[in-house]
């Protein structure tokens, strides 16, 4: 397969006191297939969604663009793409021994840079991007062993870009719809 591809992350943490910071993340990628190829490889794909990315939804269940993934078992097959953008605000606290606190903003979505027919209202146009962005919010508790760290975050969907879902779950908030359960290890960034 021919491709080109290039992908990076910023993170800052700014340190209140010793109990607490604040942490932001802005991550961006493009993969760009050529020669041989008419699309990237599924491996080489960017993914929305999961612990690391827009908490709000479940691995590979956000996007590519307004594209309405309907089972995750089936359909994660579609819902990978070309152009990946995430941006992430979270407040962390120490409460107590080993446990902390976190209250996160999550805001993203990947596209692909064609028209692909299995993948329809999934390709990144100029114009109307930034109505496709997702957001979530949440919450989380860490359990910090020093040398590692247990995470487990609540995502709620705040806004959904996706074709015939509910646009601001924010408003109209459904806990069996619009919730996801995260558990990891270290910190998303």
């Amino acid at each position: 397969s021919q491709y080109a591809k290039i992908d990076g992350d910023f993170s800052f943490l700014h340190l209140f006191d010793t109990r607490n910071s604040l942490a932001c993340r802005f991550g961006a990628g493009i993969g760009v297939p050529y020669g041989n190829s008419a699309v990237l490889p599924f491996e080489k794909r960017f993914y929305g969604g999961g612990a690391n990315g827009v908490r709000g939804w479940d691995v590979r269940t956000l996007g590519p663009g307004r594209y309405p993934g309907t089972n995750s078992v089936s359909d994660f097959i579609n819902q990978c793409g070309d152009i990946r953008l995430d941006l992430s605000v979270e407040y962390r606290a120490k409460l107590f021994w080993i446990l902390e606190g976190a209250l996160f903003v999550d805001a993203g979505n990947i596209w692909t840079i064609r028209n692909y027919p299995n993948q329809p209202g999934g390709m990144f146009r100029f114009n109307s991007f930034y109505k496709e962005i997702a957001a979530a919010y949440g919450v989380g508790l860490r359990l910090d062993f020093n040398y590692f760290l247990l995470r487990f975050d609540m995502g709620m969907k705040a806004h959904n870009p996706a074709l015939g879902q509910e646009p601001w779950p924010l408003i109209h908030p459904d806990w069996h719809r619009d919730r996801s359960f995260h558990f990891s290890i270290g910190y998303p960034f």
